[in-house]
């Protein structure tokens, strides 16, 4: 599972030009699986520790500047947006390869179990973009604050 995070002041989805989601103040994020996470049980260990890491990640300021707060501190929102493209292998010739990607329908199904994650550690304060649909994603940046995370790695 790789997650691409970004801290924003306002981001939202539109699909055929209709807006499916926005949100003000909070965090962008883009979530890709990879064949690796195929086989991840859902309801899952590692869906549920990213979806804590993600709630719980300091980058937003205190009244000092310090980044000490997370998401819920400012009364913020997620934006959740699935992108099978972050495991797209670009190492040779000029077309990434998509293979290293999770199959569709599984994909599908642990980016639904990730989401329900964070709407229980959110709720209300969780909104999604459609999975597999071409989606037109806008957002305003924050910083910029942009974190890539990695199930593997984490």
């Amino acid at each position: 599972m790789r997650l691409v995070v970004q801290r924003v002041t306002s981001a939202s989805v539109t699909v055929e030009d209709e807006r499916v989601a926005a949100i003000d103040l909070g965090l962008l994020v883009l979530i890709g699986f990879g064949r690796e996470d195929e086989d991840e049980p859902t309801p899952s260990p590692m869906l549920a520790r990213m979806a804590r890491k993600l709630v719980q990640v300091r980058i937003f300021p205190n009244e000092a500047g310090r980044l000490d707060r997370d998401v819920a501190d400012v009364g913020g929102r997620i934006l959740a947006v699935s992108q099978f493209t972050l495991h797209a292998d670009c190492r040779k010739g000029r077309r990434p390869s998509l293979h290293p990607a999770a199959e569709p329908r599984r994909a599908e199904s642990l980016f639904t179990a990730f989401v329900s994650e964070l709407e229980s550690l959110l709720p209300n304060r969780v909104a999604t973009g459609r999975f597999g649909r071409e989606m037109d994603v806008q957002l305003r940046n924050w910083g910029p604050v942009t974190l890539i995370w990695d199930s593997l790695d984490i």
